[in-house]
C-alpha cells in the first residue's frame, strides 16, 4: 500500500502545483458527486419526468453508500492529508507538503471514495435510462448513446481528480469508487421489484441495512477495533478546525441514508402521492412542471436548515428527520398541493 500511497502523493502535488488555477471548476465538480446533490437535484428532477428512474435511483444511491460504509470500515483507508503526517515512510526526509481546502477534511476512512461512488451509480442509473430510450433511427441511437457515455466518463473522471487535487482520496480509492458504484448500478438494473414495493418492504429494507451496519460495528468493537479510528485522525492534521463537519462522519451518511429510503417509502405508498401523481394530473406535463420547480426551489431552501451540532445524538435524531422529509416532499407534499390548487383552475376553464 505504501507505494500506491506515495504514488498518489506525487499526483496530488502535481494536480495542485499545475493545475492550481483550475480550483473554482474542480470544486464544482466534487459538488457535482457530492452524495447529498442526489436528494436536494437528481431526485426531484428525474421523479416527476420519470417515476422508474426517480425511484431506482434513490435505492441505487441508498444501498451504493451503504455498501461504501461498509467497505471503508473493512478497507481502513487513509485519507492523503493525514497519511503523509502519520507514515513512516518519509523518515529520512521531511514530509512531503499538501495543501488544504475547505473541503479536505473529510472524518471517516477514504477508501472507497463516496463521491465517485454516489456520482458513478447515479449517473449510470440517469444515462441508462435515457440511452435505453426507443430512437427514431439506429444511427441517432449509436450517437446518442456515444454522447451519453463520453459525458458518463467526462463527469466521473472530473468528479475523481477533483477529490484527488483537494487531498481527501489517493487515485486508487477514487478508483474503486467509480467501479463499485456502476457494479451497484448494474445490479439494480435487474431488480424492478422495487419499483412495487410496499412499505412493509421499505421498512424492512431500512431495518436491515441499520442493523448489519450497527451488528457490524458493535462486533468489530468487542474484538477491541475501533471503526470510528479516522475521526481523532482527521480532527488532529486538518489545517482549519473549522473544516471538520460531523456530517462527514460515517453514521452521519447512514443516518441520512436511512432517512430518505423510509420517507421515500412512506410518501410512495402514501394517499396523498397516489391522488396526485398516479391521479390525472399525474400525466399532464404542466403538472409534472410545476412539481419539479416547486420541489427543486423548495429543497434549496433545506440549506437553511441548520442542525444543532453539539450533541451527536441529537444530531443523528434530527439528520433522519430532516432526510425523510425530503422525499415526502418531493413525491406526496409538493404535488398533492399543485394537484389542490390545480382543480380550482380546472373548473373555471369548463
Amino acid at each position: 500500500m505504501d507505494f500506491l500511497h506515495r504514488s498518489g502523493v506525487l499526483v496530488i502535488q502535481h494536480l495542485q502545483k499545475d493545475y492550481r488555477a483550475y480550483y473554482n471548476f474542480l470544486n464544482f465538480m466534487s459538488n457535482v458527486g457530492d452524495p447529498r446533490n442526489i436528494f436536494s437535484i437528481y431526485f426531484p428532477l428525474w421523479f416527476q419526468l420519470n417515476q422508474t428512474v426517480g425511484t431506482k435511483m434513490i435505492w441505487v444511491a441508498v444501498v451504493g453508500d451503504w455498501f461504501n460504509l461498509i467497505f471503508k470500515w473493512i478497507l481502513f483507508g487513509d485519507r492523503p492529508y493525514w497519511w503523509v503526517q502519520e507514515t513512516q515512510v518519509y523518515l529520512n526526509h521531511s514530509s512531503p507538503c499538501l495543501e488544504q481546502f475547505p473541503t479536505t477534511c473529510e472524518t471517516g476512512p477514504g477508501s472507497p471514495s463516496g463521491h465517485a461512488m454516489g456520482s458513478s451509480c447515479v449517473w449510470y442509473v440517469m444515462v441508462t435510462a435515457v440511452s435505453g430510450m426507443d430512437k427514431p433511427s439506429p444511427t441517432l441511437h449509436r450517437l446518442t448513446w456515444s454522447f451519453l457515455w463520453s459525458l458518463f466518463w467526462l463527469i466521473q473522471i472530473s468528479v475523481c481528480i477533483s477529490r484527488v487535487f483537494i487531498a481527501t482520496h489517493f487515485p486508487h480509492q477514487v478508483i474503486l469508487g467509480v467501479i463499485g458504484g456502476m457494479l451497484v448500478a448494474e445490479a439494480f438494473e435487474h431488480t424492478p421489484s422495487i419499483q412495487t414495493a410496499s412499505l412493509s418492504t421499505y421498512l424492512k429494507t431500512n431495518l436491515f441495512l441499520f442493523l448489519f451496519a450497527l451488528g457490524f460495528y458493535l462486533l468489530l468493537r468487542l474484538l477491541d477495533i475501533d471503526l470510528l479510528w479516522s475521526v481523532p485522525i482527521a480532527k488532529k492534521w486538518c489545517a482549519n478546525p473549522d473544516w471538520i463537519h460531523i456530517d462527514t462522519t460515517p453514521f452521519a451518511g447512514l443516518v441520512r441514508n436511512l432517512g430518505v429510503l423510509f420517507g421515500l417509502g412512506f410518501a410512495i405508498n402514501s394517499e396523498m402521492f397516489l391522488r396526485s401523481c398516479r391521479g390525472e394530473n399525474g400525466y399532464k406535463l404542466s403538472f409534472r412542471l410545476l412539481c419539479v420547480v416547486a420541489s427543486l426551489t423548495i429543497l434549496q431552501l433545506y440549506h437553511f436548515i441548520k442542525i444543532p451540532t453539539h450533541a451527536e445524538h441529537l444530531f443523528y435524531v434530527l439528520s433522519f428527520c430532516k432526510s425523510a422529509s425530503i422525499p415526502l416532499a418531493v413525491v406526496a407534499l409538493i404535488p398533492y398541493c399543485i394537484h389542490v390548487l390545480m382543480k380550482p383552475c380546472e373548473k373555471k376553464i369548463d
